[in-house]
């Protein structure tokens, strides 16, 4: 079984998806630099409507509204905040405060390092000393009550090799003294970002690591972007299963990832959102399905 979530970053209509996805009893993702700074003040009045919704969040990112308000709070200088992206002690600190107030939570459910590979490109054993001194942070946020669990969301950190889940596994463990929590890992699975639905399949990968450590899984951009409804034709969606539109079948496959807990979809219309929780209470495809939906992509 994998849970539908509510994906912000290209939401249109932020207040009334979440109301949707309340009613769903769905999770909401969302992030401080979405819809342009907004997307918590967005989010806060539904969040106060229906305090059992589960919320994840991230730090990393900012607008540059928030990177001035940061100069003046004093924990980021002019060359850190041009930047737009910053995971330094002070900073984060300072960001999972705003987070909590924007969206009227005084524990917040989940936060996400947001592509912490940004932060040193290409230099690992940087990265790996700037997630680790990330990681005691949170892990102070969680025993001032600040805190649930937290995780990390990357768009290429897996398959470039910058990091690897039993990697964040040990940073955790050692920036806690023993045990952690880090509960969570978001990345891209799709039709075209496939690489860890092929990994996942041969019992390998991020999605395998994760899941067998216990964590959530997040499938973040199932519809790249929204490009893949247009380009999925009827014969990859009928091979997928009959009945589905196209935007139904690339949730399916996403969905039945091994391992995957959570899909995230930026649904902002009631009809899509219907879509997506309908598809997402089938059947999941089996593994010999995917194999062959796979080799019908990796052979054209």
């Amino acid at each position: 079984m994998t849970d539908l979530a509510l994906g912000t970053y290209r939401c249109r209509a932020i207040p009334e998806s979440a109301a949707r996805a309340a009613a769903s009893g769905a999770w909401i993702d969302t992030a401080p630099n979405y819809c342009e700074g907004r997307a918590h003040i967005l989010l806060a009045p539904a969040l106060a409507t229906h305090p059992e919704l589960k919320v994840s969040t991230k730090a990393g990112y900012f607008t540059a509204a928030t990177g001035a308000d940061a100069v003046r709070a004093c924990v980021l200088d002019g060359e850190q905040a041009a930047t737009g992206h910053c995971l330094a002690p002070v900073y984060l600190k300072w960001q999972l405060h705003r987070n909590r107030a924007e969206l009227g939570r005084e524990r917040l459910d989940m936060v996400l390092l947001h592509n912490p590979e940004g932060v040193h490109p290409g230099d690992r054993g940087a990265l790996h000393r700037a997630l680790r001194t990330a990681f005691a942070v949170l892990e102070e946020e969680v025993a001032a009550g600040h805190l649930t669990g937290y995780g990390v969301a990357t768009w290429h950190g897996f398959t470039d090799g910058m990091f690897t889940v039993p990697h964040l596994l040990a940073l955790a463990a050692d920036a806690a003294g023993g045990a952690h929590h880090l509960t969570a890992v978001q990345l891209p699975i799709s039709l075209v970002m496939i690489d860890p639905l092929l990994q996942a399949l041969d019992g390998q990968g991020p999605v395998v690591d994760a899941a067998m450590a216990g964590l959530e899984v997040m499938a973040s951009a199932p519809l790249h972007g929204g490009e893949l409804p247009a380009i999925t034709g009827p014969e990859l969606t009928d091979l997928i299963r009959p009945g589905l539109t196209p935007a139904q079948a690339c949730l399916l496959t996403t969905a039945s990832c091994p391992g995957v807990t959570q899909v995230l979809v930026a649904a902002s219309s009631a009809p899509h959102w219907a879509e997506a929780v309908a598809v997402v209470a089938q059947p999941l495809l089996d593994p010999d399905r995917l194999r062959e939906i796979v080799g019908v992509l990796t052979s054209a």
